[in-house]
C-alpha cells in the first residue's frame, strides 16, 4: 500500500465520520519497503492540491520521515529547492510502500490490518452496522424493498 494512498483513507466507522481526529488513521508497526519507480513531477504537480499537507506530515513524522517542509510546497518546479522537494514527496508517496502493519483509528482505536500491502477494511459486526435489502421483482419492475 503505497503511502499516497492514507491522504485518502479515513476511518469505516460510522461513529468516526464526524470525528476530525478519525483522519489520518496511524500506522503501527509498519513495515516499509521502499521500490523504485519512475519520477514523475507532472503526477506530483497534478496531486499536490488535493494532498492534506497536515496529514502528510504526520505520517511521516510518525515513520520517520521528518525532512518534509512545515509548509505545502506550491508544486513548482523552477527552482532547486523545489526540484528537490517534489523528489523526496515522490520517494515517501511513491517509492515507500506498506507491506505488512496495522492503520488505528485516532478516535475509536479501530485496527485495519495490512497484509501483503493491501489493508483490511471490512469492519467486524458490531461495528458495521449489516443491512440487507430484500427486493422483489414483478415483471421488469422493482415493486417492494424490505
Amino acid at each position: 500500500m503505497k503511502l499516497l494512498t492514507i491522504n485518502f483513507l479515513t476511518c469505516a466507522v460510522k461513529a468516526c465520520k464526524s470525528s476530525p481526529s478519525s483522519f489520518p488513521l496511524h500506522f503501527r508497526d509498519a513495515e516499509l519497503e521502499q521500490r523504485e519507480i519512475d519520477y514523475n513531477p507532472t503526477f506530483l504537480t497534478n496531486i499536490l492540491p488535493r494532498l492534506d499537507w497536515a496529514a502528510i506530515t504526520t505520517t511521516a513524522a510518525e515513520l520517520g520521515f521528518t525532512h518534509l517542509p512545515s509548509e505545502k510546497p506550491d508544486g513548482g518546479v523552477e527552482t532547486e529547492e523545489d526540484r528537490k522537494v517534489l523528489k523526496e514527496l515522490h520517494a515517501l508517496l511513491m517509492e515507500t510502500e506498506v507491506v505488512e502493519g496495522k492503520m488505528v483509528c485516532g478516535n475509536c482505536g479501530h485496527e485495519y490490518k495490512i497484509k501483503q500491502g493491501i489493508a483490511n477494511f471490512l469492519l467486524p459486526n458490531h461495528l458495521g452496522k449489516l443491512i440487507r435489502y430484500h427486493f422483489r421483482i414483478v415483471g421488469l419492475g422493482l415493486i417492494e424493498s424490505v
